[in-house]
């Protein structure tokens, strides 16, 4: 059975106590970025536990979890024109660039 996109979830879960945080998600660029990490940092990045239905589960420091501020238009707009006067590209993001 498929899941849908509403049932595919992302949930971060930590506590006070413990210095990790538990990150559950279906998200493919999150999965990606998650096996990326550990293996770069395997004492820090590691997978939790077998999941089901393309699901991961990994714990991470928890600094590593943050909420910011939404990037505002007007700032948006102000780091464009920065950018294209020093003539900043983005990063290609080819689908052979990400899996080397």
């Amino acid at each position: 059975m498929k899941l849908t996109k509403y049932e595919r979830e992302t949930i971060i879960c930590y506590n006070e106590e413990e210095a990790t945080a538990s990150v559950y998600t279906y998200n493919k660029k999150l999965i990606q970025k998650l096996k990326r990490l550990s293996k770069k940092y395997p004492d820090k990045v590691k997978p939790e536990r077998p999941e089901h239905r393309g699901a991961v589960s990994y714990l991470v420091p928890k600094r590593c979890v943050s909420v910011r501020e939404p990037y505002s238009d007007r700032r948006r707009e102000a780091d464009s024109l920065r950018a294209k006067a020093a003539r900043i590209r983005p990063p290609s993001r080819s689908i052979r660039s990400e899996n080397k």
